[in-house]
């Protein structure tokens, strides 16, 4: 059951983090418009299950006007509302009060601010904090998202046999993450990676729409065009078992899409968003209109 559309404002962003599974940067391309925004969710509204907005990025907070235009409608609609944000405009208390009031009144059930050493390495000043600060203050509903660089524990590199050995610090290897982490990481044989162990992908609880109309239920995973099918249609025709990439995830996770694509892999991956990642990025010229956008795999849509 659908609960929450998470729209991706924009792919721009003030910082490249290495672990970034959208490629954002300050030259990524991609931002929604009112209009479009309006669309979604008239859309949205549509669907009996959603009952939350989320606006994300990128960093949501470089178009602010649009964001806080974008809060306040789909609040009139009966929506809870939230935002993901690095903080980054949080260089003051004081100026950073002034970022948040608007949002203070109106009623976000959720701010997520990222604050971590991939952000900002370790400024104990970083801006991310003094947002977190400023929310607490204006008694806003704000929590962090905390990420390091991603190590695998000792114990679970002796471990051959359960699986996925366990990855510290929250990162997934998507995205940028892969070219800049994957090789300093132990392996595992591909064939341990049965299943996906982070997205329901047959009854997705949320997607994330961007400007291009992709509904993704996984980054880079799309399941139509917005702008092409209506929304509430398009989720009323989603057969995951029938979708060229859910579909052998469903049935046994990134291995199983690789065989059923009949890919040449590697033997060894690091874990199952690696393999997933990998074999995606093989099939991207043969299924692109699932594997979208371009963006997500570091290439201009």
């Amino acid at each position: 059951m659908l609960i929450g559309i998470h729209i991706l404002l924009t792919y721009k962003c003030n910082l490249k983090c290495d672990h970034c599974f959208l490629y954002s940067s300050t030259t990524a391309k991609g931002t929604m418009t009112m209009e479009k925004i309006d669309a979604l969710l008239g859309e949205s509204k549509k669907i009996d299950s959603v009952q939350e907005i989320f606006f994300e990025g990128g960093e949501p907070f470089l178009f602010y006007p649009l964001m806080i235009e974008g809060v306040r409608r789909a609040r009139d609609m009966g929506f809870k509302t939230g935002i993901v944000t690095n903080g980054y405009w949080a260089t003051d208390p004081k100026d950073s009060e002034l970022w948040l009031k608007p949002l203070s009144d109106l009623g976000i059930f959720d701010l997520t601010v990222s604050d971590d050493e991939l952000h900002y390495g370790d400024d104990p000043d970083r801006p991310s904090r003094c947002a977190l600060a400023s929310a607490i203050k204006l008694g806003l509903p704000a929590h962090s998202i905390c990420k390091t660089k991603p190590v695998i524990k000792p114990s679970a590199q002796a471990d051959s046999e359960k699986g996925s050995p366990e990855i510290s610090g929250g990162t997934k290897l998507r995205g940028r993450a892969v070219e800049k982490f994957a090789a300093e990481l132990p392996s595992r044989k591909r064939d341990n990676f049965v299943k996906c162990p982070y997205e329901d992908l047959a009854n997705p609880k949320r997607v994330h729409i961007d400007c291009y109309g992709n509904v993704q239920v996984c980054q880079g995973i799309s399941i139509g065009n917005c702008w092409k099918t209506p929304l509430s249609d398009l989720m009323k025709q989603y057969d995951p078992g029938n979708h060229p990439i859910c579909g052998p995830l469903i049935r046994g996770g990134p291995v199983r899409l690789g065989e059923e694509q009949e890919l040449e892999m590697d033997e060894n991956y690091v874990d199952e968003c690696h393999l997933c990642y990998a074999a995606r990025l093989a099939l991207l010229e043969r299924f692109p209109e699932y594997l979208a956008p371009r963006q997500v795999y570091g290439l201009e849509n």
